[in-house]
């Protein structure tokens, strides 16, 4: 797989224009020091394989990274900046961290009759995703290996960043417009039944010039796709330039309607650039026909 920039942050701001690309040139391989984000799936099978998946500040995988498990396990992502491991035997709770980072990501061990199914079932999907950003899926019968997994959403493939038998991570298709889609799983000769998820485009308003100390900043989050308010949250990634009102991260719901916005509130704390991550809040609920 070439490489590509994942927008784990729907909207991205560092002191310069807003990241929206969904693809980088293959030379650009990111550096391991830059990882930032793990993803890993949030419930595994005991002694099944699983896939995680590392991203830089960019939202670009990220490979030569190592991740530290809680049991003592340790794997290395690959040249896609995703790494394959088999779940430890012993059912409960685990927990990873990047190498040499603070910030620790949780999963749970299933024993596999607890995840046993003859079918592909998908129990649980968001019904709003974003076009830039991943979206979570549960259910049964998935592959542990992510290239295993054949997703297609409105019958374009989509890139499987993390999986377990009962959980996907999945990145949409850059091709994809706003409004309902179908997806359909398919893994060892298995597909899922059709089911949809309304994708909405989120655009961000914001003087991305770098602060000052008493510098204070809107950044305006429009949505396109749905009238509904929708929640969102927002990350403060370099705490030492600038303080994000509500703390961090910080939540707000739309406006809905016509004009469906939220608005962020900055305040700089020294001159730098400001580093923001602003996505949907993730929901589950069983899925749409």
């Amino acid at each position: 797989m070439s490489q590509r920039r994942v927008l784990n942050v729907l909207l991205f701001l560092c002191g310069v224009a807003p990241i929206l690309s969904l693809s980088a040139p293959a030379q650009q391989v990111p550096p391991a020091s830059g990882a930032r984000i793990l993803l890993l799936p949030h419930k595994i099978v005991s002694g099944e394989h699983s896939t995680l998946a590392v991203l830089d500040v960019n939202g670009r995988l990220t490979p030569g990274v190592r991740v530290d498990f809680s049991n003592g396990d340790r794997v290395t992502t690959d040249t896609t900046g995703r790494a394959l491991f088999v779940a430890p035997l012993n059912p409960g709770v685990i927990s990873a961290v990047l190498s040499g980072h603070p910030g620790r990501v949780y999963t749970t061990i299933l024993s596999p009759t607890d995840a046993s199914s003859p079918s592909i079932e998908i129990s649980a999907a968001p019904r709003l995703a974003s076009l830039t950003d991943r979206f979570e899926l549960s259910g049964r019968a998935f592959c542990g290996d992510a290239d295993a997994n054949k997703v297609t959403v409105a019958g374009l493939p989509a890139l499987v960043l993390a999986s377990s038998p009962t959980s996907l991570v999945v990145l949409p298709p850059a091709q994809l417009g706003p409004g309902d889609a179908s997806i359909v799983v398919a893994c060892n000769k298995q597909e899922s039944q059709h089911f949809a998820i309304r994708f909405v485009d989120l655009t961000l308003e914001a003087d991305s010039s770098p602060l000052k100390a008493g510098d204070h900043r809107t950044l305006t989050v429009h949505i396109h796709g749905t009238a509904s308010k929708v929640g969102l949250e927002a990350h403060n990634l370099a705490p030492n330039i600038a303080e994000l009102a509500g703390g961090n991260p910080a939540r707000l719901a739309t406006s809905g309607g016509a004009q469906n916005t939220a608005r962020f509130e900055l305040t700089g704390k020294q001159h730098g650039n400001f580093v923001v991550s602003i996505r949907l809040l993730p929901t589950q609920s069983p899925p749409r026909p």
